[in-house]
């Protein structure tokens, strides 16, 4: 087979390969794009864009079902989920298109539709090999670089139940194409994904159950904030069991029953539907890394260094199958780190990034670099300052003063380092502590610093006044 010879092979085209393919061909290198589904990656296709959609329609169904709280009074509310399924896949396919055009029309830019690997000879002298199975069922394609950058991400991972595979379960990108409400869902997990499905199906009007095998919700945030949200879940309608393991499923669509262990007894649980969101794989198992020598962690996740940099020379990796936080905005600043070192003569690295991420239910669950729990098994000594969002002026004016503000800040330098904000628009609020973040400026500076009345910004005032812990400014 004639090998294609290109400067660089961009294995997935999700929210890092997307924009570093464009980037490297607008740079005048020829770049070839191998993307096995559909580009745009996880985000677009089965992440943000159609889950987010999908959010906002429930959203406003929970709004109107509780339109009278506010002397708004609609009558029955109806979801009509085949509407919600078309307005989510016009977004989706708008965004999906534009990228695939992208790629397939800019100069210097190759997209090819298929299975990507390395090949099983390579060719040595800095140059590597991938095989290419299209799509299309087109004869195969061997292409060359010197370069290699692997954005395969991650797929919804599946554990080992049994019965699992004989029931038509839901993961979380299939729970996207329903177009009617189940009449009772049972959702296995209780991380971020998992939490915003099941509210959105409850607000849709489906009963919905969570099945947790940890303690608790949500193991990384700090205790407090992951209670307080289970009890805002719960109030709205959520069944929530913690300590519980599925032994076994069994039936069929519409008529599905899982055995569960949990901490009161064994218990038998019965559901038209059934949703498996326990975490994510990553696609590593096909691209046969043991040809070129690439390490794997245990998790299966390409092994990097702070430069994106695998073991192997001209090959690197960006996005979740790196491991790590899996988010878009890491995605997509990992895409800022390559470019700027490859590209613009820079010395960029992801060591020093702020953690930031937001779990889109309702309130919003945001956070921005550490934590109480962190700091605690850090030994480090913070000041911490909390605030119910019922002292928020405009979220009672909006009805939902749910939820509180918590910011933990350096006692010497005055320097905050970090916020967790359960909250209407927790997402938006905590982006402005963010701001003061990276901008080093001291607490006192939000404090004393005049907002707009009545913003959700001015809430800063009252958190770092006298909302200490210690009692102090």
């Amino acid at each position: 087979m004639q090998p294609e010879l290109f400067d660089a092979i961009v294995i997935g085209s999700g929210q890092g390969g997307n924009p570093l393919a464009r980037a490297l061909a607008a740079h005048g290198w020829k770049t070839v794009v191998v993307e096995r589904r559909y580009p745009g990656g996880t985000c677009v296709n089965d992440g943000c864009t159609p889950s987010k959609t999908i959010d906002a329609s429930a959203r406003v169904a929970y709004l109107a079902r509780n339109g009278e709280r506010m002397g708004v009074h609609t009558g029955e509310v109806i979801v009509d989920l085949a509407e919600v399924y078309t307005r989510k896949q016009k977004l989706l396919l708008a965004s999906r298109n534009n990228i695939q055009k992208g790629l397939s029309t800019s100069e210097n830019s190759t997209l090819i539709m298929g299975h990507a690997s390395f090949a099983p000879q390579q060719p040595g002298g800095g140059i590597h090999a991938i095989d290419v199975a299209p799509n299309d069922d087109g004869p195969a394609r061997l292409l060359h670089a010197p370069r290699v950058f692997l954005n395969t991400g991650e797929r919804p991972h599946v554990p080992q139940v049994d019965g699992l595979d004989g029931v038509p379960y839901l993961d979380s990108t299939s729970i996207m194409e329903l177009q009617t409400v189940p009449e009772s869902l049972l959702v296995v997990g209780a991380g971020y994904i998992a939490l915003e499905f099941a509210q959105m199906f409850q607000r849709f009007g489906a009963q919905v159950t969570v099945l947790e095998r940890g303690e608790r919700l949500l193991a990384r945030e700090d205790d407090d904030m992951a209670a307080m949200l289970r009890s805002i879940l719960e109030e709205d309608g959520l069944r929530i069991v913690t300590c519980s393991a599925v032994n076994s499923v069994h039936g069929a669509a519409g008529d599905i029953t899982a055995e569960v262990v949990t901490d009161d007894g064994p218990q038998t649980l019965h559901a038209t539907h059934i949703l498996v969101a326990i975490g994510r794989t990553p696609n590593t198992d096909a691209l046969y890394a043991e040809r070129v020598g690439l390490q794997l962690s245990k998790s299966g996740h390409v092994q990097v260094n702070d430069k994106l940099e695998t073991a192997v020379s001209g090959i690197w990796a960006l996005g979740d199958v790196k491991g790590g936080p899996a988010f878009t905005h890491v995605s997509y600043d990992d895409f800022r780190v390559l470019r700027a070192n490859l590209i613009e003569d820079g010395d960029a690295s992801i060591k020093d990034r702020i953690t930031n991420y937001v779990v889109f239910t309702d309130p919003e669950l945001a956070h921005v670099g550490l934590n109480e729990t962190e700091a605690a098994k850090a030994g480090r000594t913070v000041r911490v300052a909390e605030m119910p969002m019922k002292y928020m002026a405009r979220a009672n004016e909006m009805n939902e003063p749910r939820g509180k503000i918590k910011a933990l800040v350096d006692p010497e330098t005055k320097q905050i380092l970090g916020v967790t904000v359960l909250g209407v628009d927790g997402g938006e609020f905590a982006a402005l502590v963010q701001l003061a973040m990276m901008g080093k400026l001291p607490y006192t500076q939000l404090r004393d610093g005049m907002f707009a009345h009545p913003t959700k910004a001015e809430a800063l005032n009252t958190l770092f006044t006298k909302s200490f812990r210690d009692g102090k400014d």
